[in-house]
């Protein structure tokens, strides 16, 4: 899946907010896992694939 550097970057800052005693910013990272979930669940799996270039490559005509 493309948007697992999400989670990643997302689980980072979980990790900072809970080491160094910051439980609003820890309960908005948790938020915002939730609904990073729900808005990538409800793309599809086709709209989650990467996109891929044309019949140019990508490249203009």
């Amino acid at each position: 899946m493309p948007h697992d550097w999400v989670f990643e970057v997302l689980k980072d800052l979980m990790a900072y907010a809970q080491r160094n005693e910051l439980p609003a910013l820890a309960a908005r990272v948790e938020e915002a896992m939730a609904v990073a979930e729900a808005e990538i669940a409800s793309l599809g799996e086709e709209a989650a694939l990467p996109q891929r270039p044309g019949p140019h490559n990508g490249r203009p005509h």
